[in-house]
């Protein structure tokens, strides 16, 4: 079998894996209304709750990438998406407060290596002109999972209760892995070739990335940005309903909205950075252009808590999201495109957990912020701290370029359809 009549595929299982991914996180956000009415939840609880969450997933970004790294995205991405399948199902078992704090953590558990396995799954079947439309399919799965999310939640829980929201899912996950393990598959699109001279490609030890400056870039910018993220997936439904008065029917119509826009932009985003490559524009110019176009989109970020008209600050909200796909899909390019198959899945790990620490450093604060005060100081925030990074970015990494070099990489180029293993 050909390499052409099956990567395609394979970036298309990936977008299903990612959108699973949100969809399976995105269904508590939606259904903790109707289990808050249940079980009496406090918003500083569901803080705790979302902690749980990213705690294990801070852990696992980093231990998941490092591990795919050396046992490859196949076996990496299968184990994940059954470890968090298994979880989401769980979750419809759920009594007290307690279980789902404990279901929440397996989930991030599974949910940790998503990202970082999609990441080096484009990286080996895709070169430098195609990699930024790849990785802007793999990733946008994960927004079209959060279109999903809302109007199924919503529609399942009306007919069948919001337990069998989670189990429903949970399902679909399982014959995903099944379907994967039974894809033939290539490690690397010039493995063959790199067999023939006899080399091999060492993965970076922890030690080796923490002394190169651009890790510690990458890292300090998930740090930063992360939180934002986390806040429009985890808050936004309830500040529709607290602030906005919008109705749990309602907000199933509306919320999906910013999260189309994302999976636009994931897609769109790499579409045009490679393609700016194309027209001879550098891979620094590229990435950096798109970027920096996505970082000056929220500074509109604030106005969604002054505006009278709902529809209108949905529609702010879908301009965040348009921006950060821009900005995530050229990020994680730009990862690939320094680090390359020594350490990008592990680097996307490690950038990973800083974010989803900072999130969950910020989760129960953010619950207090909210009580004592208002959303607003949160909306604000969301609107600088995308041009605070992006010039930080330009300075602190003033080239976009491999930090390593090797005949495996230039072998890579000349081999376009080698055979695939099983």
């Amino acid at each position: 079998m050909k390499l052409n009549s099956i990567r395609w595929f394979v970036v298309l299982m990936v977008f299903m894996a990612t959108g699973l991914s949100f969809l399976d996180r995105q269904v508590l956000s939606i259904a903790i209304i109707k289990i808050q009415e249940e079980f009496q939840f406090t918003d500083v609880e569901y803080g705790w709750v979302n902690t749980s969450f990213l705690l294990s997933y801070a852990l696992m970004f980093t231990l998941g990438g490092w591990l795919i790294d050396r046992v490859g995205a196949k076996t990496g991405l299968a184990v994940a998406v059954g470890v968090w399948s298994i979880a989401n199902a769980f979750h419809g078992l759920m009594n007290s407060l307690p279980q789902l704090l404990a279901f929440r953590f397996l989930l991030g558990l599974g949910e940790g290596a998503c990202f970082p396995g999609a990441a080096k799954t484009v990286y080996d079947w895709f070169d430098t002109k195609e990699r930024g439309f790849a990785n802007g399919i793999a990733i946008g799965g994960s927004a079209i999972g959060a279109v999903i999310a809302p109007p199924l939640t919503i529609w399942i829980s009306e007919y069948y209760g919001w337990r069998a929201g989670f189990v429903i899912p949970g399902l679909v996950g399982i014959a995903w892995v099944a379907i994967w393990l039974l894809i033939p598959w290539k490690s690397n699109i010039a493995n063959q070739a790199i067999k023939s001279v006899s080399t091999k490609i060492e993965a970076l030890s922890f030690r080796e990335l923490f002394k190169i400056r651009q890790t510690w870039v990458f890292i300090l910018m998930r740090f930063m940005l992360d939180p934002v993220m986390y806040f429009m997936m985890f808050w936004i439904p309830k500040y529709l309903s607290e602030e906005r008065g919008v109705s749990f029917e309602r907000i199933g119509s509306l919320f999906w909205i910013p999260f189309l826009a994302l999976g636009i932009s994931n897609i769109f985003g790499g579409f045009l950075s490679d393609q700016l490559i194309k027209w001879n524009f550098s891979i620094n110019k590229a990435r950096k252009t798109i970027m920096g176009f996505a970082a000056t989109l929220t500074l509109a970020v604030p106005m969604a808590a002054y505006v009278n008209s709902v529809e209108l600050a949905v529609a702010i909200m879908a301009l965040y999201m348009f921006a950060h796909g821009f900005w995530i899909t050229n990020y994680i390019t730009s990862i690939s495109d320094v680090f390359g198959r020594k350490a990008t899945s592990t680097v996307v790990g490690l950038s990973g957990t800083a974010g989803a620490i900072s999130s969950l450093l910020l989760n129960p604060m953010i619950g207090k912020i909210i009580e004592q005060y208002s959303y607003k100081p949160l909306w604000i925030a969301s609107g600088l701290l995308y041009p605070i990074a992006f010039i930080g970015f330009i300075f602190l990494i003033p080239n976009i370029k491999p930090l390593f070099s090797s005949n495996k990489e230039s072998i890579r180029q000349d081999f376009a359809e080698p055979q695939i293993e099983t």
